[in-house]
């Protein structure tokens, strides 16, 4: 199901003069930057038309740019471009853009690879040709055992490389690249996966015959978004979505035949089906009911089920969900037994099952973790157990400021379970955890090439530098290596407006840091109960070693059940003064330069700084949008958008007179405040978005510039690329020309764009 979130972002108002000295007193960093003889900003024409809800009106002259064929949009967007590129280009110069991108180029290795995971007789990886932007799939055969094994992959030329998927070809041919889903069929014959090639995330869906080579299926069916194998292979069964980009049927094809895809069902409630015999029919797990999920995997006679569903007899934690199971029999389904509850501060998100273990995602005081649990299960479940009594194997991390992520895991019998464990200060490692041994084993760090001592990127020296050959790992000493000498990353907690504690994650250099004088980003987005990432980034590395200080927001909306729901709906002026409140603590507790503080939203993160500058426009001195949902109001009120229906459980329903209230008060479109002096701002947009409407970024800028202070809009910019969707372009290269992009703007904003690396 499609959110507006990236690869994943009122109160009283302080007044302020129409004067364009937003802070006076602070003359090292003026607002706005000097330009020579800037051109001015261009200006959208404006088409009368009015909203009515509730008994009000109100004017938006900007309606007009929804018509996303309207040739004056398209000259508008063009010129916008054309002024954001002559504003950033401008800066420390007329090079600090390129420089930040040579240096952020220079920090990735010419290739990268992962490590192969093996499933069945094959071992499957990835890897980024030399110089190339995008990965490659591909495999091995694993070299038989014994002599006389040994022999027959020798004589079978067991070691040939098989590519199974090229990402760059895909692009190369259409310009654009996004895999959505891809599955190899269990028999390892046939590879599935899901395609779109203009970034409007209208996946179509491809199968490819590995022993041929060719693409021997696809589909009619646009907006394709899962896919699973039968376990004989034979079947390939896909979801599709419905108007508003939910899914809401599943389709089989049939491999090797001519027979058409058959509907297997539309959504009415939830059900499980043999994936030997997709034909038998259903069998009902249970009835639909409003914010109740359910996750069910199988095991040995036995479904296993993790749920919210409420309890009769039991109470649950607050976040309500729970392990049961039931007999895998169709008269059996409705007899569920309670396996485990979560404990106190712990939850419940997801599960993988293997032949021997059962693998439980976890989130304890807000940081994830993962363990596993012996199967069969040889306890009596007449009574409901604590975690804890299934005597879960807890897989050690190096800190609780990781962010973990799950392996490809393909292989059912495998007693092997892989992670990418990273953080702000750590490299991705990819980790291999034997569950039956207890035991793990690091296989890979990403390699960060091109740094000197003390952090900044190198011309002359070797790639490996010093810093480098720290993060190599010697396999048998099985060790974290991360640059926390060179790094501080702490976790603290910021006191919100209503007493709510808030998480806030600082990361800076130990050396450019200058306490009370540098400059920083604050990082925010709470919303969809999604967690803001915080995983390991080279590119940070640039402003890191400039002195400036990132932090990131972990605001209400985003997180556990409990902690989104206290940001969500007419709770979402939460999020926003949360945000607020760890911009103020950055600058008191003397972090960032009260006069340098910075915002990076993404998506609805965008929502979240747009609305928080409207709030308080004087505590931000720039801010970088990225494809943000600013026209909130309006789109809530229009339900022919994709989106809209489904964000109905996120924002609330605007039909509803108190919702609509909430949502009309922190609107960022609709809570600009004339005359006010705004902060520089970078607005980005893609022009093929389904999540966020390119015209939300486009009437934002444009009604920014017509009622704010006209000299300080001046440096509010607006920047789209006409040919991607909400994930941008995706290539390794190209994130950092786009990166470098962000960076050089805030950097000019602050009038820091002559500053060098330390």
């Amino acid at each position: 199901m499609l959110r507006r979130r990236h690869y994943p972002l009122p109160a009283l108002l302080r007044l302020f003069s129409t004067s364009c000295l937003r802070r006076p007193g602070l003359p090292s960093h003026p607002c706005p930057p000097n330009t020579e003889n800037p051109p001015p900003p261009p200006v959208a024409k404006k088409v009368p038309f009015t909203v009515s809800a509730h008994g009000r009106s109100w004017s938006d002259p900007y309606h007009w740019m929804r018509d996303t064929s309207d040739p004056d949009l398209a000259a508008l967007l063009a010129a916008e471009n054309a002024y954001a590129d002559a504003f950033v280009y401008s800066a420390g110069g007329g090079g600090l853009r390129a420089r930040l991108a040579a240096e952020m180029r220079a920090r990735l290795p010419a290739s990268a690879a992962s490590p192969p995971q093996t499933w069945g007789p094959w071992s499957y990886y990835q890897y980024v040709p030399n110089g190339m932007e995008y990965p490659v799939l591909a495999r091995k055969l694993r070299p038989s055992g014994g002599l006389a094994g040994s022999l027959l992959s020798y004589l079978s030329d067991w070691d040939k490389e098989e590519v199974l998927l090229d990402w760059n070809e895909i692009a190369e041919k259409f310009g654009y690249v996004h895999i959505g889903s891809c599955r190899t069929s269990p028999d390892h014959r046939f590879l599935a996966y899901t395609l779109d090639t203009s970034g409007g995330e209208l996946f179509s869906l491809e199968v490819k015959d590995l022993q041929s080579k060719r693409v021997i299926f696809s589909s009619s069916h646009k907006g394709i978004v899962s896919l699973a194998w039968s376990h004989d292979s034979e079947n390939l069964l896909y979801t599709v979505c419905d108007d508003t980009l939910r899914p809401n049927q599943v389709f089989c094809k049939k491999m090797q035949s001519d027979e058409a895809d058959f509907l297997v069902f539309t959504e009415n409630d939830v059900y499980v089906m043999k994936s030997g015999n997709v034909r038998e029919g259903l069998w009902p797990v249970q009835k639909r009911a409003n914010k109740v999920q359910y996750f069910l995997e199988h095991h040995n006679g036995f479904f296993y089920i993790l749920t919210n569903a409420p309890l009769e007899d039991i109470e649950t934690s607050a976040e309500g969900y729970y392990l049961a199971r039931c007999r895998a029999e169709k008269a059996l389904m409705d007899r569920w037994q309670v396996v485990a509850l979560t404990g106190s501060g712990c939850i419940f998100q997801d599960m993988d099952i293997f032949h021997e273990h059962l693998v439980l995602f976890l989130r304890k005081d807000g940081l994830p973790l993962f363990c596993s649990i012996d199967l069969p299960l040889k306890l009596d479940f007449q009574e409901p157990k604590e975690l804890g009594n299934l005597t879960p194997w807890f897989f050690p991390i190096p800190s609780n400021l990781c962010s973990i992520l799950p392996g490809a895991n393909n292989d059912y019998m495998s007693s092997t379970y892989r992670l990418v464990v990273s953080s702000p200060v750590m490299p991705d490692l990819t980790v291999d955890y034997d569950m039956r041994k207890k035991t793990f084993t690091i296989l890979h760090q990403e390699e960060v090439t091109g740094l000197s001592s003390s952090l900044c990127t190198s011309g002359s020296q070797s790639n490996v530098s010093s810093i480098q050959q720290n993060l190599q790992l010697i396999e048998d000493s099985q060790s974290w290596s991360d640059l926390s000498k060179l790094l501080t990353c702490e976790r603290v907690q910021v006191i919100s407006h209503d007493g709510v504690s808030i998480p806030l994650v600082i990361l800076y250099s130990r050396e450019a840091h200058i306490h009370g004088e540098s400059p920083g980003v604050l990082f925010g987005y709470g919303a969809y109960g999604e967690d803001l990432d915080k995983s390991w980034c080279s590119d940070r590395l640039s402003l890191l070693a400039r002195g400036w200080v990132l932090a990131f927001a972990d605001v209400r909306g985003g997180g556990d059940p409990s902690w989104h729901l206290a940001g969500s709906k007419t709770n979402k002026i939460n999020s926003i003064q949360d945000f607020a409140a760890c911009g103020m603590h950055l600058i008191k507790e003397g972090f960032v330069h009260e006069s340098c503080l910075c915002a990076v939203g993404c998506s609805a993160g965008g929502l979240l700084v747009g609305a928080a500058i409207n709030m308080m426009p004087n505590l931000f001195s720039a801010a970088v949008l990225k494809v943000p949902f600013l026209d909130i109001c309006n789109t809530m009120l229009d339900s022919t958008l994709p989106l809209t229906i489904l964000d109905y459980e996120e924002f609330g329903d605007p039909k509803i007179p108190a919702e609509f209230d909430a949502i009309r008060s922190y609107s960022p479109y609709e809570n600009l405040s004339p005359g006010i002096c705004y902060p520089p701002m970078l607005v980005t947009a893609s022009f093929n978005d389904t999540r966020v409407g390119v015209w939300e970024a486009a009437k934002w800028v444009s009604k920014v510039r017509d009622v704010t202070c006209p000299s300080c809009s001046q440096s509010v910019v607006l920047k789209t690329n006409m040919q991607s969707g909400h994930f941008g372009e995706g290539g390794r290269f190209m994130s950092c020309e786009e990166t470098a992009f962000e960076y050089a703007f805030l950097m000019k904003a602050l009038g820091m764009d002559g500053l060098a690396a330390k």
